[in-house]
């Protein structure tokens, strides 16, 4: 369990993808994505195994949550800046946690 005072401290922000790279480098498939936070956060990239469900058109556009106050992790020759949220299904793909309606970038998740 953890405290209400713990949870707090997850930053976790709407932002809407704005860049979809192919990430060949990766050891399993995956792509660079580039998200936009809004003012506050700014624009950030991650690289996500989301492959299987979702192909770069599709994820263009489209607002993802992300926690932003994790400290950059180096994933082969790229540097991560964010964790993109998703859900494992039993195949171990992942479905992307977004919200349902649009809000506008950088709306913290309540």
């Amino acid at each position: 369990m953890i405290t209400w005072q713990e949870f707090e401290q997850v930053d976790l922000r709407v932002g809407t993808v704005v860049r979809v790279e192919e990430f060949p480098e990766a050891r399993k498939p995956a792509y660079k994505v580039t998200v936009d936070f809004g003012e506050e956060v700014g624009v950030k990239r991650t690289s996500a195994q989301i492959t299987d469900h979702y192909s770069p058109d599709e994820l263009l556009g489209r607002q993802v949550i992300g926690v932003v106050n994790f400290p950059p992790k180096q994933i082969g020759p790229f540097m991560s800046e964010f964790l993109l949220t998703g859900l494992h299904r039993d195949d171990g793909s992942v479905i992307l946690a977004v919200p349902d309606q649009a809000v506008p970038n950088g709306v913290k998740l309540a």
